[in-house]
């Protein structure tokens, strides 16, 4: 069974979570709609991959012996002034992950619950390649500065990224 604290800080993840697979697939739609296909495929596998990961805060709950409470999800933004813009929400969105599965992990070191903290080390690795990827896409956004080859470059190359749920990541 969670300690108290534990389990509160878990459940505002599953939240911020499901907030974050909202967001990304509001960010799709938003690229679809400006015809950069590559861009909303990248958001789209995006918004998949945080929905498996809310899955996998649920599932860890679960099988601790705890119980789930899922609370109501904040409405995400539906419009974005660029596309560059629309990456530094991204990159601002995963540094403000980051700090709140750090901020479980101090809750699970100050609650002496190993579980976990093991449980837990998935997803701050995860976050490590989230904020360097974002970064690596930022940067280049910030290369091309605006030009259209250059965008139409990067659309193309986001097309190949798929979703591959890992069976071996946590939970």
């Amino acid at each position: 069974m969670l300690k108290e604290k534990v389990l509160d800080a878990i459940n505002n993840q599953i939240n911020a979570e499901i907030y974050s697979a909202y967001l990304y697939l509001s960010m799709s739609a938003y690229f679809n709609n400006k015809g950069l296909n590559g861009f909303a495929n990248w958001m789209f596998v995006q918004y998949q991959e945080e929905l498996a990961h809310s899955i996998k805060f649920f599932n860890y709950v679960n099988e601790r012996g705890s119980r789930v409470v899922l609370k109501a999800i904040e409405q995400v933004p539906s419009d974005f002034e660029s596309t560059l813009s629309v990456w530094e929400k991204t990159l601002e969105h995963e540094q403000m992950v980051t700090e709140m599965i750090n901020g479980i992990m101090d809750v699970a070191i100050e609650e002496n619950d190993h579980a976990t903290k093991s449980f837990l080390q998935w997803f701050i690795d995860e976050q490590v390649e989230e904020e360097a990827t974002v970064t690596e896409i930022l940067d280049t956004l910030k290369l091309i500065d605006g030009q259209a080859n250059g965008i139409f470059m990067l659309d193309r190359e986001m097309r190949q990224r798929v979703f591959v749920n890992d069976p071996t990541a946590a939970g």
